[in-house]
């Protein structure tokens, strides 16, 4: 592994109560709230299981990575773990993987939020807004870990108490029908339109690839450990309620979506949270929901510039970036990587508001653009699960008294493995994202020939000094 001791250390400040909440905050953004459209109309009121299922396939991921950071917790550490237990290749491709991941996601987030505001504001000027939720991000970033863990913070409560209102909100819909004439919904919505499964097997893992991509951003973990106080001690805490807490809310939260308001009828366009209360007659819920909703976009974008800038800053003091990003303020944060990232999403942003002219369909929009992100997103996932396999072949010492190790080792590994690989095979046979998946797997292709060309290009080098 590629010695870095002499890379700018950033600074712990974040408590681990904010580290949760970047986790959080990582996790449930604009893939839940606006990606939860095309995960319905694939696969029905089974898009219950299937956000269970994928939540299983997470549980194995986040172990695996809590088991490691335990031992060796540090900023971007995910990566650093792929370099050193699977290839240099693999570790190259994670912190690459996760730049591009959050440049999309953080550009999906933005037009996103641009969105929500029109629930409220039909004529805004949607790129004006764009660019005034980017500058106040970076604004965010640029200040302090510690202020853009507060920010991060605040936006994750807001998500988490809201959502839990939600919940609670629909369960009277549900059982004592709160806005809706008194007449409870029940729970004929699961089967009445056209039964439980109504994609099938294959909508049913369509489905999948837009879920990953919701859940995509939990291992945020890993690279906030490196800027947190004792972080063993926390690794754990967060590892295990973060993940049982997001179960409860995208799986309780779609649940009561496709309970309440039949699951053919909701709007293909902009959230079915907000849409779902509105039908129902609870105006002044879905105006709550859409603020949250909003949040969230922000959130996404928030954590997506923090986890990748650290990402391309650890890259260019390993020197595959250059290096102007690997510079630290006077704040101790990564400001030129901070800059660069933002810079990215600006761009896509600008790119984005021109397409959005010729495709007026802003649901199938966020298809393709969120999906691209999809599969370089599922490369720190499979980084882990490969690295951890390696890590425990040469630790045994460390393991036997390990607080914290992956249940059934090594069958979970491979289990995770297959199963995210069939997501990517279905993803390819959706024609809904296989332009998307095709990209991405365009972006990590370029990315290995590059590393290739450099990496020889510093063997040659070397060999000629060497002679």
């Amino acid at each position: 592994m590629k010695d870095i001791k002499n890379t700018p250390k950033l600074s712990r400040s974040m408590t681990a109560g904010q580290m949760e909440m970047i986790s959080l905050g990582g996790a449930i953004g604009v893939g839940l709230f606006m990606g939860s459209t095309s995960t319905i109309k694939w696969t029905g009121p089974s898009v219950i299981l299937a956000y269970t299922f994928v939540g299983l396939i997470l549980y194995i991921v986040m172990r695996a990575l809590g088991e490691m950071i335990y031992v060796n917790p540090g900023t971007g550490s995910f990566a650093d773990y792929a370099t050193e237990y699977v290839h240099p290749l693999a570790g190259y491709l994670a912190k690459w993987a996760n730049v591009f991941e959050y440049i999309v996601v953080g550009m999906s987030e933005v037009v996103a939020a641009t969105e929500y505001l029109k629930y409220w504001w039909p004529h805004i000027n949607a790129f004006t807004v764009g660019l005034i939720i980017i500058a106040f991000l970076v604004a965010a970033n640029l200040a302090s870990a510690k202020a853009y863990g507060s920010l991060e913070f605040w936006f994750a409560m807001i998500k988490v108490v809201t959502i839990v209102m939600m919940i609670i909100l629909g369960f009277l819909v549900i059982f004592f029908g709160l806005g809706n004439g008194g007449h409870p919904t029940g729970f004929s919505n699961l089967w009445a339109h056209g039964g439980f499964f109504t994609g099938g097997v294959t909508g049913f893992f369509f489905s999948m690839s837009i879920i990953v991509g919701s859940y995509q951003g939990i291992e945020l973990l890993g690279i906030s450990a490196g800027e947190v106080a004792n972080p063993q001690q926390a690794i754990i805490k967060s590892v295990k309620s973060v993940l049982f807490r997001i179960l409860i809310f995208y799986v309780g939260a779609i649940f009561v979506i496709v309970t309440i308001y039949p699951w053919n009828q909701l709007s293909a366009i902009g959230s079915p949270f907000v849409s779902t209360f509105a039908k129902v007659g609870i105006t002044a819920a879905a105006s709550i929901i859409n603020f949250v909703v909003l949040t969230a976009a922000l959130s996404g974008a928030n954590s997506g510039i923090y986890s990748s800038s650290r990402m391309l800053f650890k890259l260019s003091h390993e020197g595959d970036a250059p290096k102007v990003f690997g510079r630290i303020s006077k704040r101790i944060v990564p400001d030129a990587a901070i800059m660069g990232i933002s810079g990215g999403i600006l761009l896509g942003f600008i790119l984005d508001m021109l397409f959005s002219i010729y495709n007026k369909s802003t649901a199938n929009l966020f298809v393709v653009v969120f999906s691209s992100s999809v599969l370089p997103g599922m490369v720190p996932w499979f980084v882990i699960l490969l690295a951890e396999l390696r890590f425990r072949q040469n630790n045994p010492q460390v393991m036997t008294a390990h607080p914290f190790k992956l249940p059934l080792y090594p069958v979970s590994n491979y289990f995770a493995i297959a199963m995210l690989l069939v997501i990517v095979a279905f993803m390819f046979i959706n024609p809904d994202t296989r332009v998307s998946v095709t990209a991405g797997a365009l972006v990590l292709v370029l990315a290995t020939l590059f590393y290739m060309v450099r990496h020889r290009r510093k063997k040659g080098k070397h060999s000629q000094k060497t002679d």
